[in-house]
């Protein structure tokens, strides 16, 4: 009987932390999406909640490995657009 009732409890433990990681990642996501239009980092928020949606989430940590990749690539193409305007 105690068995059971301890894999209950765990079960439980899991659908909660999900639920709480859920509601606390996409509560910071949607506060950085609000930042796009208002004066903010949103470019820490958004990146922050798939974080913490990726504890869960193995879609948000795709979107994540997707996003640091993109920001990578742009910031790459940046250093390389600055060095040859400064060689010119």
């Amino acid at each position: 009987m105690a068995i059971l009732w301890r894999g209950s409890l765990n079960v439980a433990y899991k659908t909660g932390r999900k639920f709480v990681v859920a509601i606390i990642g996409i509560t910071v996501v949607l506060f950085g999406f609000v930042l796009i239009f208002t004066p903010g980092p949103a470019f820490v928020f958004i990146p922050l909640g798939l974080a913490i949606l990726g504890l869960e989430f193995a879609w948000a940590r795709r979107w994540l490995v997707y996003l640091k990749q993109r920001t990578m690539a742009v910031a790459d193409q940046y250093q390389r657009t600055k060095k040859k305007q400064t060689e010119e």
